[in-house]
């Protein structure tokens, strides 16, 4: 462990306009902040969270990034993202007002509060944009500690690019792999568990991840004494420095976030080292300063003592570095009070512009409406109170879009049923603003490229004459080695995908054929499993990770949910990272290895697609499709389903399966029986012992949760059948609730229907363990009879008389 401390000492390789740069940017940074704070507290923003007090270090930071270099920070960093070009201060202020046009926020397009940087990988039709020319910004995220397992991810692409010479052409992503991850993190987040994981999983792979921890000694109102053992984390990580050049681990870097010339000395040798040597480096930034407090939502002045407080003040970065600059005569006081007044003036002219630049249209919305109102109430035939709106709106001082569409819906409201010209127009108008608000605040869930999954060309599967069939592990263990051999950016990661294949076979010997940087075993840490995947996929990588059991998602959703998921919306279709989660599930003994908790993950994970495939065939289809597209998915293999019997397509690595289109594996008559996954073999048994006694079901496969049925095929069994089961392994009210939701809602099949719809899902806990604890836990092939049986007994007692 290095401790670095230049006592404020003069030397530093840096020119006097190079230093007074830094001086008045960390100003700007400054006084942005304390600008940022006035204006939510006028009203203008919803909430502010600043980066004051972490300027000199972020500062130092700055000027070891290059072009190439990627961040994964959180939402302090504002003075690093200025210092290093991908910022400037009208947008820093149009992200605070939640502008929505990514001209004025390109971080979010006024999605995310202020504070989450980013900066636009994509083009315009969602292409990649060359990363190796530019300074280069993961999306933030707000949870604490989520942005380390994506870091993790960035830094591996970087080893895979230097390490792997098929993917030495690919210049537009890395250059010889020389490309550092730089993560940042408060001191109380480093308690999470995500940071830990993150670290260890980074020493395991020596991969060039640079992790600066802001130590502000607080956690929002909670110390140090409270966070952390020792209350220094460089302290209790200090098992994982290495012990010299060569051998595995971290270096690790103590210095004081208020001495300038040490900072800077710190940041050009650890990511020099990072760089060159892919050693991962914690840099622990200690002494800092935090002037404003947590946030807008509260004082730090009710839990600092005055001691605190005043050492705070004592030792403010910019007051430390001015006084620096002074005693060694690189400036004049009256240089640097020329800097402080232009920094503040250049902030109060930013400021300005952004507002008038978020405010200015909505405004010119307001007047339209205005106008539309007064030509409606004059054409009004009755009475109404349209001038008491017209009013409100105009004496509205900062009258916002939901203030202006409230008014014009309840104002057609009140002439309803009316016929004029001035209501027609209204209606027109109303029409288009919705439609613009909904790019503005609604748009980029999923892709709107050309590679999107739903636009991927659907391609059958062929099968030679007399195929023998095989062992269902080996249909996908051929289509992933065609698509290894196709495409040399797609790799896996996992939990025993390396050297054994997986635990189920899929990969077996692909290691072998493709070597251990494609096929690579992991730690048993999903979290950054999933991470390493979505870092590597923002790099121009197609990383398949392996989640070993679907239960096991939970360590993981998290990061799924509040990362992945969300990164199309959350830039606004400026990021994306195509990764894909394999995983198995549903059908098996035991507590943890018969999980179906579909309610859960597809009510987390909107942005990605969930694949449910009912057989390996299916699923080897799927991956086609997403390798091929530009979204991240989740597949889900039935875990039963490996040693099955299947026939291996011969264009096992070209066929595709179309997302969100049903299959009807069984014709029928009398009911519709929807489901997916293992559960589609229980009712296809289920429908052989109905037709027996006379019930034709027809038996619909969903496919896919995540697109669900984008051509509404399933209304159209049930307009024949009149009668719907929907069932699967998932406990009642999960799955089944959205399965219904979405056909008789979404689809309105409620009104073909001549019975209750019925949801048959499994018992609210999780199976025991043995093959009685499955069959009395989840669906069988009789209750699905019985289920069914019911229903026709309810329409036709003499025909199907009661059973029990």
């Amino acid at each position: 462990m290095s401790t670095v401390e230049s006592a404020l000492a003069p030397a530093i390789a840096l020119s006097k306009e190079e230093l007074l740069r830094d001086y008045r940017i960390g100003w700007e940074s400054r006084q942005a902040s304390l600008a940022g704070r006035k204006e939510v507290f006028m009203g203008k923003a919803k909430f502010g969270i600043f980066g004051d007090g972490k300027e000199l270090p972020q500062l130092a930071m700055a000027r070891a990034f290059q072009v190439g270099d990627f961040r994964s920070g959180y939402y302090r960093d504002q003075t690093f993202m200025l210092a290093a070009g991908e910022l400037n201060l009208q947008q820093y202020f149009a992200q605070l007002y939640a502008h929505p046009d990514v001209e004025a926020d390109p971080a979010t397009g006024g999605r995310c509060m202020n504070g989450h940087y980013a900066t636009r990988l994509l083009d315009e039709d969602g292409n990649f944009k060359p990363q190796t020319s530019s300074k280069n910004s993961s999306a933030d995220i707000s949870p604490t500690a989520a942005q380390m397992p994506r870091l993790v991810g960035l830094a591996y692409a970087s080893k895979l690019y230097r390490q792997n010479p098929e993917l030495h052409g690919f210049t537009d992503f890395s250059v010889n792999g020389n490309e550092v991850a730089f993560g940042t993190i408060g001191n109380a987040s480093t308690s999470e568990g995500m940071f830990f994981e993150a670290i260890n999983a980074a020493g395991v792979l020596q991969i060039p991840m640079l992790v600066s921890v802001w130590d502000d000694h607080y956690g929002i109102s909670v110390p140090a004494e409270y966070q952390t053992t020792k209350q220094s984390i460089s302290e209790i990580m200090a098992g994982f420095q290495r012990n010299g050049p060569g051998e595995q681990g971290f270096e690790i870097f103590v210095v004081k976030g208020w001495d300038y010339p040490a900072l800077v000395e710190t940041y050009q040798r650890a990511a020099e080292l990072c760089r060159r040597e892919h050693v991962p480096v914690l840099i622990h930034v200690t002494e800092v300063t935090q002037p404003q407090g947590h946030s807008t939502s509260g004082s730090h002045e009710r839990y600092k003592s005055k001691d605190r407080l005043a050492w705070e003040q004592e030792h403010d970065c910019l007051r430390k570095m001015r006084q620096w600059l002074l005693k060694e005569g690189y400036a004049t006081p009256e240089e640097l009070f020329q800097l402080e007044d232009e920094a503040m003036d250049a902030v109060k002219k930013a400021r300005s512009a952004a507002w008038q630049s978020f405010f200015n249209p909505i405004q010119q919305e307001r007047e339209e409406l205005a106008k539309l109102l007064e030509r409606l109430a004059a054409e009004a035939e009755k009475p109404n109170n349209l001038h008491k709106s017209i009013e409100h709106l105009k004496q509205h001082p900062t009258a916002l879009r939901a203030d202006i569409i409230r008014t014009a819906r309840r104002a057609l409201r009140q002439v309803r049923g009316q016929r004029s010209f001035a209501r027609r127009e209204l209606q027109q108008w109303l029409e288009q603003a919705t439609a613009d608000n909904a790019d503005r605040y609604n748009s980029y869930l999923y892709s709107q490229s050309e590679q999107a999954a739903l636009n991927i060309t659907e391609v059958k599967a062929e099968f030679a004459p007399n195929a023998p069939q095989v062992d269902a592990r080996e249909v996908l263990q051929a289509c992933f080695d065609a698509n290894f051999r196709r495409d040399p950016t797609i790799f896996a990661i996992g939990e025993d995908v390396g050297r054994i294949g997986d635990v189920n076979q899929a990969f077996a010997g692909l290691q072998a054929k493709f070597g251990e940087l494609r096929v690579t075993d992991t730690g048993i840490r999903e979290s950054t499993i999933v991470g390493q995947g979505i870092g590597a996929a923002l790099r121009g990588l197609r990383p398949i990770t392996e989640i070993q059991y679907l239960d096991y998602m939970l360590y993981a959703i998290q990061i799924l949910s509040d990362d992945l998921a969300t990164l199309q919306y959350r830039t606004k279709g400026g990021q994306k990272a195509p990764l894909i989660v394999r995983t198995r599930g549903h059908r098996l003994e035991g507590v943890w290895h018969a999980g179906s908790p579909m309610g859960m993950i597809l009510n987390s994970i909107r942005g990605m697609h969930l694949c449910v495939p009912r057989n390996m065939t299916q699923a080897a289809g799927f991956y086609n499709t997403l390798l091929r597209s530009d979204e991240p998915a989740v597949v889900v293999e039935c875990l039963n389903g490996y040693r099955l019997k299947e026939t291996i397509p011969q264009n096992v690595g070209e066929f595709t399966v179309p997302l969100g289109v049903p299959e009807v594996l069984l014709e029928g008559s009398d009911i519709t029986i929807v489901t997916y996954g293992s559960m589609c073999r229980i009712v296809l048994d289920a429908a052989r012992q109905l037709a027996k006694v006379g019930i034709s079901a027809e038996v619909i496969d969903v496919q896919t949760l995540l697109p669900f049925d984008v051509e509404h095929l399933i209304v159209d069994s049930i307009r024949k059948t009149n009668r719907v089961v929907f069932t699967d392994e998932d406990v009642p009210g999960g799955a089944t609730g959205y399965l219904l939701q979405q056909v008789l809602d979404e689809q309105q099949a409620y009104q073909y229907l001549d019975a209750q719809p019925r949801c048959l899902a499994a018992q609210p806990h999780r199976p025991p363990y043995g093959t009685d604890g499955d069959y009395f836990s989840k669906p069988n092939a009789e209750d699905v009879f019985d289920v069914v049986y019911e229903l026709m007994s309810e329409a036709d007692p003499k025909r199907f008389p009661s059973i029990y």
